[in-house]
């Protein structure tokens, strides 16, 4: 047996003390409930996300029951997560696992990778948590906790600095303890060595670590390189007959695909399209959205008509004024229809 990387040993035995024990998806081998957990942690926080996965699996409790269920259930549960293109990979990947490996998951993490949404790291993460095997995992946290421990220069973003990262990924990998050494630097990162006031006292890295012997914690791992947020904005249209509101579901891919939002466009065309009567409209303060790589303004116009006739259109619902915030919408429209609700008390 080859002896272990000193960071490898210290990582472990600190995982074991001083590591996280106690998530709603750890103790446990079954690799629908770990799969689940990275794809919902993937750029979202632990305590975001923990109600979530309890809900999510009290509606799908396994693999099979997600893979049958409508896309719509889907997204609905997964409203105000954010980054909605994972649970539409979620659910193509639940229908591939249930097609092509009769509902179970693949042990092998280059299997595992060539299934919807699953990329090389979370592929390594379930395949070390639910089989024990042993592949390197190399996310957001991973990448800061070896750039500054071992003074990686460069964007890890950039090919060649994300192809030294997982070569060095690749050879910290323990021989045993597989499980403790992956949790280990998922707790590292989440809880200690943090992108902003990282908590080097407690670390146990810290005697060996560049960044934290040189004082360069704020410079490691080096920022993206700045480029321009483009900015667009778009008039979102609240129609409603003074107890419902009308909402229509966004086709399945693009920008909050599956979603339930207000018809997007000019006022005047949207109501004669649906043929209902204005009975007086007014302005709503905009509303900023930020995302990855834009910034929305939302510019919503409230119109309240006279005929709630059902529209005409299959993709357009009414939805009771008092449910429509939870009614599967994404998080800027939920603010919009609260300020609506409040206004109609």
């Amino acid at each position: 047996m080859a002896l272990q990387h000193p960071f490898t040993q210290r990582l472990i035995a600190w995982q074991k003390v001083a590591g996280r024990h106690d998530l709603p998806w750890q103790n446990t081998r079954d690799p629908y409930r770990i799969w689940l957990s990275e794809i919902m942690l993937q750029q979202t926080q632990v305590s975001t996300v923990i109600p979530y996965y309890q809900r999510f699996l009290s509606s799908f409790p396994d693999v099979l029951a997600l893979a049958a269920a409508p896309i719509e259930a889907v997204i609905e549960h997964w409203a105000g997560l954010g980054y909605y293109a994972r649970a539409r990979n979620l659910h193509r990947c639940a229908q591939q696992i249930a097609s092509r490996y009769a509902g179970r998951f693949p042990p092998n993490p280059e299997q595992l990778a060539e299934l919807p949404g699953i990329g090389r790291s979370t592929a390594a993460a379930i395949a070390a948590f639910a089989f024990g095997q042993r592949a390197a995992i190399l996310d957001g946290n991973v990448k800061r906790v070896l750039c500054r421990n071992f003074g990686v220069e460069g964007f890890p973003g950039a090919k060649a600095v994300e192809r030294e990262l997982w070569a060095l990924a690749e050879n910290l990998l323990p021989d045993t303890g597989i499980e403790a050494y992956t949790q280990g630097l998922m707790d590292l990162g989440a809880t200690l060595c943090t992108r902003s006031r990282p908590r080097c006292g407690y670390c146990p890295m810290a005697a060996d670590c560049v960044a934290c012997r040189d004082g360069r914690q704020g410079e490691l791992p080096v920022a993206r390189p700045k480029a321009a947020i483009p900015q667009r904005s778009s008039r979102f249209v609240l129609i409603s007959d003074g107890h419902r509101l009308l909402l229509e579901r966004r086709p399945p891919s693009g920008l909050w695909g599956g979603l339930l939002v207000p018809p997007e466009g000019e006022p005047e065309a949207i109501l004669a399209r649906l043929g209902l009567r204005l009975r007086h409209s007014r302005e709503l303060a905009p509303l900023k959205h930020v995302f990855t790589h834009f910034r929305l303004m939302l510019l919503p116009t409230l119109c309240e008509v006279t005929s709630s006739a059902t529209a005409g259109e299959p993709n357009m619902e009414w939805v009771d004024l008092d449910k429509a915030a939870d009614a599967g919408v994404p998080t800027p429209i939920k603010q919009l229809i609260r300020q609506v609700a409040s206004a109609a008390d």
